[in-house]
């Protein structure tokens, strides 16, 4: 069972903390990887950290479930978290997110959709995301590229 599914048993719809990763992945034309989610948001593929894990080790295995992708080399953009990580989602659960954010150009494989959680994957330029991002994840993506202008190349 996964963590934060055990956790719920005992604290209902009350916050918690919940760590996890998301991987920026850019491809070799620098458009970045998102997925459609089933309530029509576009977000960056990850998830939550299980019992034991790293935080690279949830992005890497995050990314091979819901992608069929293989990440490596993946850098450090920066850890998020505070009360505007603060998240009410569509079953009441409340949750303070605490998010590692990874990027990496050095993904294998071939896409994989994992229909229980995408309708799709798809390739954006940076500058042209789409209007029904997340929040956090449109958050993540700008200050990658904030930070590439000034160091990351």
């Amino acid at each position: 069972m996964e963590y934060y599914k055990y956790l719920r048993q005992y604290v209902g719809h009350r916050p918690i903390i919940l760590p996890g990763s998301v991987v920026i992945i850019l491809n070799e034309k620098n458009k970045v990887l998102l997925q459609k989610r089933h309530d029509g948001s576009w977000g960056l593929p990850g998830g939550l950290m299980d019992l034991g894990e790293s935080f690279e080790e949830v992005a890497t295995r995050e990314v091979f479930e819901e992608t069929g992708l293989v990440v490596e080399n993946l850098k450090l953009l920066n850890v998020f978290s505070g009360s505007e990580h603060y998240l009410k989602v569509s079953n009441g659960d409340e949750l303070y997110s605490v998010t590692a954010v990874y990027y990496t150009k050095d993904a294998s494989g071939e896409i994989n959709v994992d229909y229980s959680e995408s309708e799709k994957m798809e390739y954006y330029p940076l500058n042209n995301l789409p209007k029904e991002i997340t929040v956090l994840d449109k958050g993540f993506i700008e200050q990658y590229i904030d930070c590439e202008k000034l160091y990351l190349k």
